[in-house]
């Protein structure tokens, strides 16, 4: 009777009840891939044909993407009933952040509002900065504005490479990131940079501060790479991971979940850089979890490399790689085992700007002994924290009704 919930970070399917709020009203991560890849055209690249995910069709992300937006498009139809159990779900967190949408889905909205840096340059205050470099004997930083992390890390990689500066930088999320080279700066170093960070923003309620490390000689050859790590504020609220661990269930995170619930019962954690790998790691944890276990996973290359960077056509091939694969993770489900895939937020890659988007998320669930049924549209995504509380006969919990 084990769980597994895998997350497609950022993998909207219409815009929330409450875009308008947010300046989302009309976004739509799937809808607006898919039209694309019907009409030939991407972003950056040309593709043709239109998206193939056809083991996702089959689990009814169509039917899904119809309760969000009123109508299912030729393209994601199927002329066949769902094998599983589908519907949308509406976020109700005050925000459209990573945290927010991972603490929901695990049972604990966010009914707080997150502290953000002003649009401005500098955007962090002077005396955050300064202690800063004092306490990390830091030289000064770089950037000190809102910026996409590979453009910034282009126009300041030389500048730090020469004077060991750490570029810092925010978004439209509430989170403080700091960038350096992995070598000349130093990976731990960075990571000590970024828990003293953590502790002089806590009264400012950021959300979370992001190790951003990076290789290479130039702004050709910069890279980011797979050290990344997370320092997140702990959820408010004993999450599904919580009850889990102290239940005694073998809990198992993919990714970046550990950071993003600040390890807070987040059991062994598998690590990976991109979701071909990450889901070679979900395949190999399924394969060693107990009966009666919880895997929870995030596929992080659909919103860092794609969503964010507007990589329409990166999207697309990102879905069908994944979809793929999902064959190889369902073979191995037992009649007691359940699959739930949803999402996070949005991140639409034809919308303007490099920000999330607020928009209803697909809920797909699938066991091999499942009856198919429309879910309808949930009101919050902590219906799956409930549902999957249900399922492993765990302590009913939070503001979510099981479906």
């Amino acid at each position: 009777m084990r769980a597994l919930i895998l997350v497609l970070d950022s993998f909207g399917i219409g815009s929330a009840p409450d875009a308008s709020r947010y300046g989302d009203e009309g976004a739509d991560t799937l809808g607006h891939i898919s039209e694309c890849c019907a009409r030939g055209q991407g972003d950056n690249h040309l593709r043709a044909g239109v998206l193939a995910i056809p083991n996702l069709i089959r689990l009814g992300l169509g039917q899904a993407y119809g309760l969000a937006k009123g109508q299912i498009p030729p393209y994601l139809a199927t002329k066949t009933k769902p094998i599983g159990r589908y519907g949308s779900a509406c976020e109700t967190s005050l925000g459209k952040d990573t945290p927010s949408g991972h603490w929901e889905l695990a049972g604990v909205p966010v009914l707080f509002e997150w502290g953000y840096f002003p649009r401005t340059q500098p955007c962090f205050p002077n005396d955050l900065i300064t202690k800063l470099c004092a306490l990390a004997h830091l030289p000064g930083i770089l950037g000190d504005c809102h910026a996409s992390g590979t453009d910034i890390i282009a126009a300041f990689g030389n500048e730090h490479l020469r004077t060991l500066k750490p570029i810092c930088y925010t978004s439209a999320d509430s989170v403080f990131q700091i960038a350096a080279h992995e070598d000349a700066f130093g990976l731990d170093r960075l990571y000590q940079v970024c828990e003293i960070a953590r502790e002089l923003i806590d009264p400012l309620k950021i959300g979370r501060v992001i190790a951003r490390p990076f290789v290479g000689s130039s702004p050709s050859e910069f890279k980011r790479t797979a050290n990344r790590r997370d320092y997140s504020v702990p959820p408010p609220a004993p999450t599904l991971l919580d009850y889990a661990t102290a239940d005694g269930r073998d809990v198992v995170t993919i990714g970046k979940i550990g950071d993003i619930f600040a390890h807070s019962g987040t059991g062994r954690i598998f690590k990976a850089d991109g979701n071909e790998r990450l889901f070679d790691r979900t395949l190999e944890a399924f394969a060693t979890l107990a009966d009666g276990g919880l895997l929870f996973a995030n596929f992080i290359d659909f919103d860092s490399l794609y969503g964010h960077r507007r990589d329409i056509a990166g999207y697309a091939k990102a879905l069908e790689d994944l979809d793929a694969r999902l064959p190889q993770l369902m073979e191995h489900q037992t009649d007691d085992d359940l699959l739930v895939i949803t999402a996070d937020h949005g991140c639409d890659p034809t919308w303007p700007g490099t920000d999330h988007t607020r928009e209803q998320v697909p809920v797909l669930t699938w066991s091999p002994s499942i009856h198919p049924d429309c879910l309808g549209v949930r009101r919050t995504y902590a219906d799956v924290a409930a549902t999957v509380a249900a399922h492993m006969n765990l302590p009913m919990f939070g503001p979510g009704t099981p479906f």
